[in-house]
């Protein structure tokens, strides 16, 4: 996922695929022909931030986004990098930068005590204090990684497209996965929120993530959905740091 603001605006989100073994190239070839599309010249791009939890990936798109800029400047999140938000875990190298880029700005939106549910690869649960301090939270398998496994993993079930079943009792096989992936995910959320409340009391939910909006509406707590959360972080932090003069 990436974006493009103007000033304080975010203009343009797009999501591409995050496929390892795509080239510099190919990625500065894909990101300038998106801009073009728009009628966006790609050089006039000022800076850049990066928040990457696949470390190969990393170089890869500094390597393609300067390749397609004159002289962005460019912050990568991670150590030494300022975020402005505290992180209260016992090796906060461990945590995902994406993870602290959701905190940043679901704490500038919306204060603490804040739950941050990211529906991505994997669903996460991030929790940030009153004060603004990152407390951790917890992980669990993403909901495509879950409906890729149950159609690998399986001989007899299809690959399905998620949507909201009209009721749990499914009629048919495709009804019946659609309702345990569907209704299993909300109940593991709200129960997960649940939990988390019981150690640090009530707080603000937000949600963000590929199927954020979808499962927000039979969520019991989430309360808002922030869908380019990510981007809005990462232009916070890209402020924080960026050059004198940038």
């Amino acid at each position: 996922m990436f974006g493009l603001f103007k000033g304080n605006e975010l203009t343009y989100a797009w999501r591409i695929s995050s496929e390892r073994r795509r080239t510099p190239c190919e990625i500065s070839v894909l990101v300038k022909n998106l801009f073009e599309m728009e009628g966006l010249n790609a050089e006039e791009i000022e800076g850049i931030a990066i928040s990457s939890v696949v470390p190969p990936l990393t170089n890869i798109l500094k390597e393609a986004l300067l390749k397609i800029t004159k002289e962005a400047d460019i912050v990568i999140v991670g150590p030494g990098v300022k975020t402005g938000i505290s992180v209260l875990v016992e090796n906060p190298k461990e945590v995902g930068t994406d993870r602290i880029v959701n905190a940043v700005a679901g704490y500038h939106l919306y204060g603490g005590p804040l739950i941050i549910v990211d529906f991505g690869t994997a669903t996460t649960f991030d929790v940030v204090s009153e004060k603004g301090e990152y407390l951790g939270g917890a992980i669990s398998p993403g909901i495509g990684i879950s409906m890729e496994a149950l159609f690998r993993e399986t001989a007899q079930l299809p690959r399905i497209d998620l949507q909201k079943p009209q009721r749990v009792i499914g009629k048919n096989t495709v009804e019946s996965m659609q309702s345990g992936v569907f209704y299993g995910y909300v109940g593991l959320v709200d129960g997960m929120i649940e939990r988390i409340m019981g150690e640090i009391g009530r707080a603000k939910i937000i949600a963000t993530g590929g199927y954020a909006t979808l499962l927000a509406t039979s969520s019991k707590y989430i309360e808002k959905v922030e869908p380019n959360l990510t981007l809005l972080g990462l232009k916070i932090i890209y402020d924080k740091n960026k050059r004198k003069g940038a």
